[in-house]
Protein backbone atom coordinates (compact mmCIF):
# COMPACT_ATOMS: atom_id res chain seq x y z
CA UNK A 1 0.00 0.00 0.00
CA UNK A 2 1.27 3.57 -1.15
CA UNK A 3 0.70 6.50 1.15
CA UNK A 4 1.64 10.17 0.60
CA UNK A 5 1.65 13.00 3.28
CA UNK A 6 1.62 16.56 2.06
CA UNK A 7 1.35 20.34 3.54
CA UNK A 8 -0.29 21.65 1.25
CA UNK A 9 -0.14 25.12 2.08
CA UNK A 10 -4.11 25.97 1.19
CA UNK A 11 -5.80 23.42 -0.80
CA UNK A 12 -7.47 25.76 -3.08
CA UNK A 13 -4.16 27.21 -3.98
CA UNK A 14 -2.56 24.13 -4.45
CA UNK A 15 -5.22 22.77 -6.81
CA UNK A 16 -5.24 25.75 -8.77
CA UNK A 17 -1.18 25.15 -9.62
CA UNK A 18 -2.30 21.70 -10.66
CA UNK A 19 -0.35 20.00 -7.51
CA UNK A 20 -2.48 17.81 -6.62
CA UNK A 21 -2.35 16.10 -9.77
CA UNK A 22 1.14 15.28 -9.51
CA UNK A 23 0.62 12.95 -6.55
CA UNK A 24 -2.35 11.26 -7.80
CA UNK A 25 -0.47 10.20 -11.22
CA UNK A 26 1.36 8.10 -8.22
CA UNK A 27 -1.75 6.30 -8.07
CA UNK A 28 -1.32 6.16 -3.72
CA UNK A 29 -4.20 4.47 -1.79
CA UNK A 30 -4.13 7.43 0.58
CA UNK A 31 -3.76 10.74 0.69
CA UNK A 32 -3.23 12.87 3.63
CA UNK A 33 -2.71 16.66 3.36
CA UNK A 34 -2.33 18.91 6.33
CA UNK A 35 -2.87 22.79 6.29
CA UNK A 36 -6.18 22.65 4.13
CA UNK A 37 -7.46 26.00 5.42
CA UNK A 38 -10.46 25.34 4.17
CA UNK A 39 -14.01 24.19 5.19
CA UNK A 40 -15.44 21.60 2.35
CA UNK A 41 -18.22 24.47 1.91
CA UNK A 42 -15.16 26.44 0.27
CA UNK A 43 -14.04 23.92 -2.18
CA UNK A 44 -14.62 23.17 -5.63
CA UNK A 45 -16.47 19.87 -6.74
CA UNK A 46 -13.11 18.53 -8.04
CA UNK A 47 -11.74 18.62 -4.64
CA UNK A 48 -14.71 17.14 -2.86
CA UNK A 49 -15.39 14.30 -5.54
CA UNK A 50 -12.04 12.95 -7.21
CA UNK A 51 -12.83 9.96 -8.68
CA UNK A 52 -11.91 6.81 -7.26
CA UNK A 53 -11.63 8.63 -3.61
CA UNK A 54 -13.46 9.23 -0.45
CA UNK A 55 -12.90 12.19 1.02
CA UNK A 56 -12.47 13.58 4.71
CA UNK A 57 -11.96 16.90 5.75
CA UNK A 58 -11.36 18.20 9.52
CA UNK A 59 -11.79 21.92 9.39
CA UNK A 60 -10.29 24.24 12.01
CA UNK A 61 -13.31 26.67 13.83
CA UNK A 62 -11.28 29.30 12.28
CA UNK A 63 -11.98 30.34 8.49
CA UNK A 64 -8.85 29.83 6.59
CA UNK A 65 -6.62 28.29 9.01
CA UNK A 66 -4.98 24.99 10.14
CA UNK A 67 -7.27 22.15 8.18
CA UNK A 68 -6.43 18.45 7.59
CA UNK A 69 -7.82 16.59 4.89
CA UNK A 70 -7.58 12.18 4.04
CA UNK A 71 -8.35 10.62 0.32
CA UNK A 72 -9.07 7.35 0.37
CA UNK A 73 -9.32 4.55 -2.08
CA UNK A 74 -10.49 1.76 0.48
CA UNK A 75 -13.21 3.31 3.10
CA UNK A 76 -12.00 3.17 6.54
CA UNK A 77 -13.92 1.42 9.06
CA UNK A 78 -13.99 4.82 11.31
CA UNK A 79 -13.23 8.42 10.66
CA UNK A 80 -12.62 10.50 13.77
CA UNK A 81 -11.99 14.86 13.68
CA UNK A 82 -9.54 15.34 16.58
CA UNK A 83 -8.14 12.78 19.15
CA UNK A 84 -10.36 14.02 22.37
CA UNK A 85 -9.28 17.15 23.67
CA UNK A 86 -11.52 20.33 22.75
CA UNK A 87 -8.55 23.24 22.61
CA UNK A 88 -6.30 21.44 20.13
CA UNK A 89 -9.98 19.42 17.85
CA UNK A 90 -11.29 23.13 18.05
CA UNK A 91 -8.38 23.91 15.22
CA UNK A 92 -8.98 21.34 12.89
CA UNK A 93 -5.46 19.89 13.35
CA UNK A 94 -5.70 15.77 14.00
CA UNK A 95 -7.83 13.15 11.13
CA UNK A 96 -8.11 9.34 12.38
CA UNK A 97 -9.07 6.68 10.20
CA UNK A 98 -9.32 3.56 11.76
CA UNK A 99 -9.05 0.71 9.38
CA UNK A 100 -9.16 -2.09 12.08
CA UNK A 101 -5.93 -3.56 11.06
CA UNK A 102 -4.10 -0.31 11.93
CA UNK A 103 -5.24 3.46 12.39
CA UNK A 104 -4.26 6.05 10.38
CA UNK A 105 -2.87 9.62 11.90
CA UNK A 106 -3.02 12.86 10.11
CA UNK A 107 -1.82 16.08 12.04
CA UNK A 108 -0.75 18.64 11.13
CA UNK A 109 1.33 19.96 14.48
CA UNK A 110 1.07 23.62 15.58
CA UNK A 111 4.01 26.02 15.20
CA UNK A 112 5.42 27.80 17.85
CA UNK A 113 7.47 30.31 16.42
CA UNK A 114 4.93 32.72 16.76
CA UNK A 115 4.97 33.39 20.41
CA UNK A 116 5.55 32.32 23.58
CA UNK A 117 2.12 31.52 24.07
CA UNK A 118 2.29 29.08 20.89
CA UNK A 119 5.64 27.31 22.46
CA UNK A 120 3.58 26.38 25.50
CA UNK A 121 0.22 25.31 23.37
CA UNK A 122 2.64 23.19 20.55
CA UNK A 123 4.09 21.81 23.90
CA UNK A 124 1.07 20.84 25.70
CA UNK A 125 0.03 19.32 22.22
CA UNK A 126 2.93 17.39 22.33
CA UNK A 127 2.07 16.28 25.73
CA UNK A 128 -1.09 15.02 25.08
CA UNK A 129 -1.01 13.75 21.56
CA UNK A 130 2.07 11.35 22.48
CA UNK A 131 -0.28 10.31 26.12
CA UNK A 132 -3.09 9.65 23.39
CA UNK A 133 -0.98 7.43 21.56
CA UNK A 134 0.75 5.25 24.09
CA UNK A 135 -3.14 4.91 25.46
CA UNK A 136 -3.62 3.46 21.54
CA UNK A 137 -0.69 0.95 21.61
CA UNK A 138 -1.52 0.02 25.29
CA UNK A 139 -4.66 -1.44 24.07
CA UNK A 140 -2.92 -3.19 21.08
CA UNK A 141 -3.24 -1.04 18.01
CA UNK A 142 -1.01 -0.78 15.07
CA UNK A 143 -0.51 2.77 13.93
CA UNK A 144 0.66 4.67 10.97
CA UNK A 145 1.59 8.44 11.97
CA UNK A 146 2.04 10.97 9.19
CA UNK A 147 2.26 14.61 8.86
CA UNK A 148 3.86 17.82 9.35
CA UNK A 149 5.63 17.62 12.90
CA UNK A 150 6.86 21.65 12.95
CA UNK A 151 10.27 20.21 14.34
CA UNK A 152 13.38 18.65 13.05
CA UNK A 153 14.81 16.01 14.86
CA UNK A 154 18.58 15.70 14.51
CA UNK A 155 21.26 18.09 13.29
CA UNK A 156 21.15 16.02 9.92
CA UNK A 157 17.52 16.93 9.58
CA UNK A 158 18.09 20.77 9.08
CA UNK A 159 20.80 22.54 6.52
CA UNK A 160 22.01 25.06 9.74
CA UNK A 161 21.14 23.09 13.11
CA UNK A 162 24.04 25.73 15.06
CA UNK A 163 22.20 28.77 13.34
CA UNK A 164 18.82 27.28 14.59
CA UNK A 165 19.09 25.80 17.91
CA UNK A 166 17.28 28.27 19.53
CA UNK A 167 14.52 28.55 17.30
CA UNK A 168 11.32 26.96 17.73
CA UNK A 169 11.21 23.88 15.50
CA UNK A 170 14.51 23.06 16.99
CA UNK A 171 14.31 23.54 20.13
CA UNK A 172 15.54 20.98 22.58
CA UNK A 173 12.24 20.28 24.26
CA UNK A 174 10.82 20.05 20.72
CA UNK A 175 13.20 17.06 19.69
CA UNK A 176 12.88 15.49 23.03
CA UNK A 177 9.33 14.92 22.13
CA UNK A 178 10.54 13.01 19.13
CA UNK A 179 12.97 11.35 21.09
CA UNK A 180 9.76 10.59 23.74
CA UNK A 181 8.02 9.66 20.68
CA UNK A 182 10.61 6.92 19.78
CA UNK A 183 10.84 5.54 23.45
CA UNK A 184 7.54 4.89 22.95
CA UNK A 185 7.58 2.08 20.25
CA UNK A 186 7.66 4.27 16.73
CA UNK A 187 10.19 4.17 14.22
CA UNK A 188 10.71 6.97 12.01
CA UNK A 189 10.49 5.26 8.61
CA UNK A 190 12.62 7.89 6.43
CA UNK A 191 15.84 7.12 8.73
CA UNK A 192 15.23 3.33 7.97
CA UNK A 193 16.52 3.50 4.48
CA UNK A 194 18.40 6.90 4.64
CA UNK A 195 20.79 8.06 7.33
CA UNK A 196 22.59 10.96 5.65
CA UNK A 197 21.43 14.71 5.72
CA UNK A 198 20.55 17.13 2.70
CA UNK A 199 17.06 15.45 2.74
CA UNK A 200 14.40 17.89 3.82
CA UNK A 201 10.74 18.51 3.25
CA UNK A 202 10.53 22.25 3.97
CA UNK A 203 11.73 25.43 2.84
CA UNK A 204 11.49 29.12 3.60
CA UNK A 205 9.94 30.74 0.06
CA UNK A 206 10.96 34.26 0.59
CA UNK A 207 14.82 33.46 0.83
CA UNK A 208 14.79 30.97 -2.02
CA UNK A 209 15.89 28.60 0.09
CA UNK A 210 14.49 25.84 -2.06
CA UNK A 211 16.94 26.34 -4.74
CA UNK A 212 20.12 26.56 -2.81
CA UNK A 213 18.28 23.06 -0.21
CA UNK A 214 18.91 25.17 2.66
CA UNK A 215 15.84 23.09 4.35
CA UNK A 216 14.51 21.13 7.65
CA UNK A 217 12.59 17.62 7.95
CA UNK A 218 9.81 18.21 9.43
CA UNK A 219 7.29 16.33 7.95
CA UNK A 220 7.16 12.20 9.01
CA UNK A 221 5.82 8.83 8.64
CA UNK A 222 6.37 7.29 11.82
CA UNK A 223 4.88 3.60 12.34
CA UNK A 224 4.49 1.44 15.75
CA UNK A 225 7.04 -0.58 16.26
CA UNK A 226 4.97 -3.67 16.06
CA UNK A 227 4.38 -2.81 12.03
CA UNK A 228 8.07 -1.60 11.27
CA UNK A 229 8.76 -5.29 9.22
CA UNK A 230 5.85 -4.18 6.98
CA UNK A 231 8.00 -1.04 5.70
CA UNK A 232 8.92 -1.03 2.25
CA UNK A 233 10.01 2.58 1.51
CA UNK A 234 9.72 5.68 2.93
CA UNK A 235 10.23 8.88 -0.10
CA UNK A 236 10.80 12.20 -0.44
CA UNK A 237 9.37 14.09 -3.22
CA UNK A 238 11.77 17.52 -3.47
CA UNK A 239 10.85 17.86 -6.88
CA UNK A 240 7.18 17.86 -6.62
CA UNK A 241 5.97 21.91 -6.16
CA UNK A 242 2.92 24.13 -5.07
CA UNK A 243 3.81 24.44 -1.30
CA UNK A 244 6.26 25.45 0.71
CA UNK A 245 6.72 21.39 1.56
CA UNK A 246 7.27 18.76 -0.70
CA UNK A 247 5.18 15.21 -0.24
CA UNK A 248 6.48 12.63 1.28
CA UNK A 249 5.74 9.06 0.87
CA UNK A 250 5.77 5.73 2.65
CA UNK A 251 4.98 2.26 1.00
CA UNK A 252 4.12 -0.74 3.90
CA UNK A 253 2.59 -4.15 3.61
CA UNK A 254 -0.67 -4.16 5.16
CA UNK A 255 -4.69 -4.29 4.03
CA UNK A 256 -7.31 -1.84 4.55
Amino acid sequence: MKLISWNVNGLRALHRKGGLGQILQMQPEIVCLQETKATIEDLPDALVAIPGYHAYFCSADRRGYSGVALYARQQPNRIVCGFGIERFDREGRTLIADYGSFLLYNVYFPNGQMSSERLAYKLDFYTCFLEHLVHVIDAGRHVILCGDLNTAHRDIDLARPKENEHRSGFLPEEREWIDALVRAGFVDTFRMFQQEGGHYTWWDLKSRARERNVGWRIDYFFVSASLSGNVQAASIFPTIMGSDHCPIGLEIDIKC
